[in-house]
């Protein structure tokens, strides 16, 4: 079964807490504070993988979790790290943030590896915190939380010539003729359901890859047929080959208006993309007299590379597999020149300093503390000890928290959450 989009969630592992311990061993005089630092949370990461052609794996498997990592001991024991976890996934593959539609990663390349969910740190133990102030601490910190996505895979074939058309011209004919793919053909409409591969050899050193695609029907842009499910393939490939019958089935100049509007309509510069129009279905009666009266519209609109083929009787086949190979070369060398030349161009952008925490008033005598820096810190203070409860409220304080609830109203005894802890306010 061929899947090629799927929504999946990823949880990466928390860190493991800090521990609070002190040395007791009668051969160490005044032994101290031995608490280790907790291990890290294991991450998850993406690999593009020739090895797998579809999204299958992942169609049940909704959510990937790595482990968390272990606590710290004491005698300065460190927690083991956790395990990270990689996921194997196509070449081609897109990953795409639910939550903004943000595009995150686009592996294009086997063996190229993207860190989804980065593993939460581990907390420091209270040897760490021990100073000239301080030779006995008891606080530690806990491990940071590791991180939770939704995140949407979609599989884009690489090829380099798609080829499309009407269902029925003769795409998976031709396909199964030039290379050894072996996909489904019949007399009937949409008998391909799914993209097929195959491999093109010119020769002994060259060859070229193609994309049989399901075939296109007026409002394919817009979801009608299979084509709008399989559209996206074609941004990968190189050079489009579009496949018209000279059957007598539809009029060839009706269809190529249709399937070129349809390819304008989903956009993504399909329309850009170089193309090169081959008339199949040759050996049919009247088929010759079909194609020159459509060469003749073509050349009339400027369009030159127009050819006509029988798979059946292996018509033209060499030829057109020859100016295919070649279109994707000049496409290559195309595309690396724009890539030297954007080598020595980089963007830097300037991140806004977002605000350290917001504080609300959620209903008479109860006020909220959020924001990303204040919840970061606060999960990283082990409040279960009375220096910790201290080490956060002087961070607070300095944070200038109590300075802004006294500008909120706050009152004191009034009732103060932060993270789903709950602290009265003092002024």
């Amino acid at each position: 079964m061929f899947i090629d989009r799927v929504v999946i969630e990823v949880r990466s592992g928390k860190g493991g807490d800090g521990a609070i311990a002190f040395l007791r061993d009668r051969n160490t005089a005044k032994g101290g504070p031995s608490g280790g630092n907790g291990g890290r949370g294991g991450s998850i990461f993406l690999r593009a993988s020739s090895r797998v052609s579809t999204l299958i794996n992942y169609r049940f498997s909704k959510t990937i979790i790595a482990k968390d990592g272990e606590k710290g001991g004491n005698k300065n024991k460190y927690g083991h790290k956790a395990e990270d976890v990689y996921c194997d996934v196509p070449v081609g593959t897109v990953v795409i943030n639910e939550e903004d539609n943000s595009l995150l990663c686009d592996l294009k390349k086997d063996g190229q590896i993207f860190l989804v969910a980065k593993g939460g740190r581990g907390g420091r133990g209270n040897l760490c915190f021990k100073s000239n102030y301080n030779k006995t601490p008891r606080i530690a910190e806990n491990g940071m939380p590791g991180e939770t996505k939704r995140i949407v895979l979609e599989l884009k074939l690489l090829a380099d010539v798609g080829l499309v058309g009407f269902p029925s011209v003769g795409k998976s004919t031709f396909l199964s003729v030039v290379s050894k793919a072996n996909p489904l053909i019949g007399d009937y409409d949409f008998t391909t359901i799914e993209p097929n591969l195959g491999v093109c050899y010119i020769n002994k050193f060259e060859n070229f890859v193609i994309a049989d695609l399901p075939g296109l029907i007026e409002g394919a842009a817009k979801g009608r047929g299979l084509g709008f499910t399989f559209l996206r393939h074609i941004e990968r490939c190189k050079v489009i080959c579009h496949m018209i019958s000279l059957d007598g089935r539809y009029d060839p100049i009706f269809a190529y208006k249709t399937i070129e509007n349809e390819l304008k309509e989903y956009g993504n510069n399909l329309e850009k993309k170089k193309r090169i129009i081959v008339c199949t279905k040759l050996d049919c009666d009247g088929a010759t007299e079909r194609f020159l009266k459509f060469k003749e519209e073509m050349l009339s609109q400027n369009v030159e590379q127009v050819y006509a083929i029988s798979s059946l009787t292996h018509q033209n086949l060499d030829e057109v597999c020859k100016i295919l190979y070649q279109t994707v070369l000049e496409t290559n060398t195309n595309e690396e020149e724009v890539e030297e030349n954007n080598e020595d161009h980089k963007i830097y952008t300037l991140k806004e300093e977002k605000e350290k925490f917001n504080i609300i008033k959620v209903k008479n005598n109860l006020f909220k503390i959020y924001g990303e820096t204040v919840e970061k810190t606060f999960k990283l203070i082990n409040i279960s000890s009375d220096e910790g409860m201290l080490r956060l409220l002087k961070y607070l304080d300095n944070l200038g928290v109590n300075e802004a609830l006294k500008e909120k109203g706050a009152q004191n005894g009034d009732i103060v959450t932060l993270c789903g802890f709950e602290f009265e306010y003092f002024d």
